[in-house]
């Protein structure tokens, strides 16, 4: 017992030394059971899709990138070297960060980018922590093709709740694009208008036959008959929601944003930018050749989007190689039912500690704007509706970055660069969905700032996130930085606290959540992790206009409640 227990102290020891040697931080981090590390490089890599040949920006060369395995309670180190012309962050989506607020990643919030040439180490313990995330770039609009899969087993001999499948299998959704997105980032903006349609969906890098050139270019799922498999879907597309289905299959959801759920089985499943769903498949179907598709979801009106869908082969072993595919059965783009059935399915399996009482109750509009034309060439930088510019706000905000991360600003004291005045509800009242004030781009118009809302630490939060009209309603997936919530109610039209109906027995704990188009929803999270967090809409050209925010945690007492120092490497502006 004597030489385990001294064992036990080394590797203990190790640990800790090898995260010092990474880090130097005056305050405890958590320890985690083992130290998983990766070699991360930004590299520009020339690839073949749709009948055209370009240069895309990826990690290590693979497009999808490279898969980070781990248990619960890991510590995981990643050192990040940029060898391309473009500014890069890393993005650890739906990682809790305890304690490791300066390597959340997003850029001009918790750190500057990393520059052509240079490199960062990025740290954190997954505490608690389960299941399917995602990594991805977080600076314009590089997460098209820099993204990967974060997968997170339980601990040794900690089995699934559900039956142990034959296999699991990730499937990682995306969009394509022929023009390079951080020029193209640049050019919308400065249209003033909306984004071009993407060029293609892909499944796990591969676009499928319906698209000219790619009747080779499928991904194929090789499955043997009467086996149940898990499949870790992740959306890491960019400006849309997609649905997901394999013809002639059930699918049963068993966890979404990495936290178990009860399951539900469902023909059709949508997923929002960044959110992730485990689901159980049964071949239980003929020998044959089905069709896995993705395709669309699109709430809003009067806006383009791709409506070919991508296709892989679910392919039974036995079935010719020449089979006919069954085709992809996927519902109509904007069936709003089909995705408010899946959110009513959605359950926590655990049980959970939902704040019952609420002491920062907060509530917050989310939606577009448009601007009033103050350029000297309308005809290029103010193509929004009636010659207006597009910009989008929570509050009626948009936000701006900082030229300086706000985390930096915050834990240095230096002035100048964000104000703590954002509101806890809107500045102006009004009928948010079936009212709103629609006279583009004369009543549209949202203030611009950097704002920011401070968060004793150990608030009991609560956040309604509505829906407005103005411009068009739509469904935004917003996804909060460092922290799961409870999404403990949502519904149709305005928000009203003496009709709203809530679940705080088993609701679902996220990291995203796809407000429903023209209502809200509630959140609820304890502010226990001190640092700058950002909340934002995952559709990157909703983030780009300026529908986000960013909250401050404080710090609480002692060492296991205070931000730790930055890291030596943090790179500078």
């Amino acid at each position: 017992m004597a030489m385990r227990s001294n064992a036990h102290s080394l590797l203990f020891l190790l640990t800790f030394l090898l995260s010092c040697a990474f880090h130097a931080f005056a305050t405890p981090w958590p320890v985690g059971g083992s130290t998983k590390f990766y070699d991360f490089k930004v590299q520009t890599t020339r690839v073949t899709k749709v009948c055209k040949s370009r240069a895309i920006v990826t990690i290590n060369g693979m497009f999808p990138g490279p898969v980070v395995y781990a248990q619960e309670d890991d510590r995981v180190i990643v050192k990040v070297t940029n060898e391309t012309p473009h500014n890069a962050t890393i993005h650890w989506h739906g990682v809790r960060q305890i304690l490791s607020c300066w390597s959340d990643g997003p850029s001009y919030i918790t750190q500057c980018p990393i520059q052509a040439g240079q490199s960062f180490t990025y740290e954190f313990t997954l505490v608690q922590q389960k299941g399917t995330l995602l990594w991805h770039a977080h600076v314009s609009w590089l997460r098209a093709t820099v993204h990967g899969a974060i997968v997170v087993y339980p601990k040794t001999g900690v089995p699934y709740p559900f039956p142990f499948p034959y296999e699991e299998h990730i499937i990682v959704l995306a969009e394509y694009r022929y023009k390079d997105v951080v020029k193209l980032e640049k050019k919308v903006v400065k249209s003033g208008g909306g984004p071009p349609i993407a060029d293609a969906y892909l499944i796990n890098g591969h676009p499928g036959p319906l698209y000219n050139c790619s009747g080779k270019d499928v991904y194929k799922l090789s499955v043997v008959p009467g086996k149940t498999y898990m499949l870790r879907i992740i959306n890491a597309a960019l400006n849309m929601e997609n649905f997901f289905s394999i013809a002639n299959h059930k699918l049963t959801v068993v966890e979404a944003d990495a936290e178990y759920t009860k399951p539900f089985m469902a023909d059709h499943i949508m997923l929002g930018p960044g959110q992730t769903m485990n689901v159980l498949v049964t071949t239980d179907q003929r020998i044959g050749r089905y069709s896995m598709a993705m395709g669309p979801y699109m709430s809003a009106t009067d806006v383009s989007f791709q409506n070919i869908s991508a296709v892989g082969y679910f392919h039974y072993t036995g079935a010719s190689i020449n089979s006919v595919t069954l085709p992809p059965q996927l519902p109509r783009f904007n069936d709003n039912l089909l995705v408010k059935t899946n959110m009513d399915n959605l359950r926590s399996r655990d049980s959970h500690k939902v704040p019952l009482e609420i002491n920062e109750d907060l509530f917050f509009t989310i939606g577009l704007n448009v601007q009033q034309c103050h350029s000297s060439t309308p005809n290029k930088s103010c193509q929004g509706p009636n010659n207006g510019v597009f910009a989008a706000s929570m509050n009626n905000i948009s936000f701006v970055r900082p030229k300086l991360s706000l985390l930096q600003a915050y834990y240095n004291k230096i002035q100048g660069y964000f104000s703590d005045d954002f509101p806890d509800m809107p500045l102006k009242n009004y009928d948010f969905v079936y009212g709103a004030p629609n006279n583009i781009p004369n009543n549209t118009q949202s203030i611009t700032g950097t704002k920011v809302k401070v968060l004793e630490y150990g608030s009991r939060v609560q956040v309604i996130l509505q829906d407005t009209g103005t411009v068009t309603t739509e469904n935004h997936p917003m996804h909060f930085h460092g922290y799961s919530f409870y999404v403990v109610g949502y519904g149709s039209g305005n928000y009203n606290p003496k009709t709203a109906m809530f679940n705080l027995v088993d609701p679902p704990y996220m990291n995203t959540i796809g407000v429903p188009v023209g209502g809200w929803a509630a959140i609820r999270f304890i502010a226990n992790n001190p640092g700058v967090w950002f909340m934002h809409c995952h559709l990157d050209i909703h983030l780009s206009w300026g529908l986000s925010m960013a909250f401050i945690v404080k710090n609480g007492e002692g060492p296991l409640e205070t931000l730790p120092h930055p890291p030596a490497d943090m790179p500078r502006c």
